[in-house]
């Protein structure tokens, strides 16, 4: 996508804020170690990675990192994945931001309070603009064009929307956008959506991805810090602004290709984690992990090439298989494999996320299930497929998903 020479000027004038720091307590136990945006995704990357990839390929590279839950799993990935992607010398950064408990003695209450806690660091760098992102979502976006709308409407901000079947969209903000895309009502995660004139099946979301003008967010957060309130944007910021008729925008993201919603998806549940995972092992998923144009960063594995030894049983097909996977004679069908994973003879895996260094057992069978980091399974032991025995070990999902945790012991 060209820019002209304002926006790619805008870009280097401005920082991308990124909220990094929550529990994710509906993906727990995955998040029972590790924050939200660092759990695994797609076999070698980690969620977090789709929205530090947008930044970089954006033109975005001075980035801050609000965290609080689990840090050390997000600073150990960032030291040893992102650090090496910017320059210091050309002024680019990636820097944590925990609580800084210096305007009010708290951690983050909310996604405001985040970034009303870290307001001096926006005062030191004094950019034009701030990108105010989401580090748990799944999806490719040039931000540049949140820009290009805001120069075109001289909006304070632009919100990225899109259109999310209505019973998803209860979890999330919904908008109301009028002719010309000035944002006319917003809603936070209502029980009855209201619908997109002529898509009664579909309603407009927040997709979490903001651009500010850095003065109106200042001022806006600062307002927040004195009210009551659970001192967020979807909840309490938003509302008020488009209820006051401020200058709010909507950015519709579109798939520049053939101009249908672009993919995003907001990894909200185990459900939605498995199923969004598994939708990379089709034919033609719509999630392009091998798009050489955008390519996503992240991952500097120190594994050797995966390798299948060939056995009696040895069946792999629709699989994701990460460096260091080693399949000996087993069947592994419609799964992604993280890195160091084995599998051993007659084993079967179907339907499954297997995280990294996971050992799967001979004649051992796992099915429409998540295996955290480092589980191991005993020879014949069976895993999913059946939920009534699987809950009175394991935490087994509304969907039917068993999910083992790191150090789960199998009796």
């Amino acid at each position: 996508m060209q820019r002209t020479e304002s926006i790619t000027g805008l870009l280097r004038d401005s920082v991308a804020m990124v909220l990094a720091g929550g529990e994710g307590q509906r993906l727990y136990p995955l998040t029972r170690v590790r924050a939200k945006p660092a759990v695994r995704f797609g076999g070698v990357y980690r969620i977090m990675d789709f929205t530090l990839s947008n930044c970089l390929h954006s033109g975005l590279r001075r980035i801050y990192l609000m965290t609080q839950y689990a840090a050390t799993s997000m600073a150990r990935h960032v030291y040893n994945a992102w650090l090496p992607l910017v320059s210091e010398e050309l002024d680019e950064f990636i820097e944590m931001l925990p609580p800084q408990r210096m305007f009010a003695d708290r951690w983050y209450a909310g996604t405001a309070d985040a970034v009303f806690q870290n307001l001096l660091v926006l005062q030191e760098q004094r950019p034009s603009r701030v990108f105010l992102l989401s580090g748990d979502h799944i999806y490719a976006m040039d931000y540049s064009q949140l820009l290009a709308r805001q120069e075109e409407t001289g909006a304070d901000l632009v919100i990225a929307c899109m259109p999310r079947p209505l019973e998803e969209a209860r979890q999330l903000g919904v908008m109301q956008v009028e002719e010309g895309g000035r944002v006319v009502g917003f809603q936070e995660k209502p029980e009855q959506p209201a619908p997109m004139p002529g898509r009664p099946d579909r309603a407009l979301v927040n997709m979490g991805v903001y651009l500010w003008r850095t003065e109106t967010l200042a001022r806006k957060v600062a307002e927040d810090a004195t009210r009551d309130g659970s001192h967020d944007f979807g909840k309490d910021i938003l509302p008020r602004m488009v209820e006051q008729g401020e200058a709010v925008s909507a950015y519709f993201f579109y798939n520049s290709e053939n101009s249908e919603p672009g993919y995003w998806r907001d990894i909200g549940t185990l459900d939605s984690y498995w199923r969004t995972t598994l939708d990379l092992v089709g034919p033609v998923p719509e999630l392009n992990l091998y798009d050489e144009t955008w390519p996503v960063y992240g991952s500097r594995l120190r594994y050797p090439p995966a390798k299948c030894v060939s056995g009696e049983q040895l069946e792999i097909t629709e699989t994701l298989l990460s460096p260091g996977c080693i399949i000996s004679g087993a069947r592994v069908r419609g799964s992604v494999l993280s890195p160091g994973v084995r599998v051993e003879e007659g084993a079967e895996v179907e339907t499954s996320i297997v995280m990294d260094r996971a050992r799967i057992g001979a004649g051992a069978k796992v099915t429409q299930a998540i295996l955290d980091e480092g589980v191991e399974i005993p020879p014949g032991y069976e895993v999913g497929g059946n939920p009534e025995r699987d809950r009175k070990r394991f935490v087994v999902t509304e969907g039917g998903v068993t999910v083992v945790p790191a150090g789960a012991m199998m009796d």
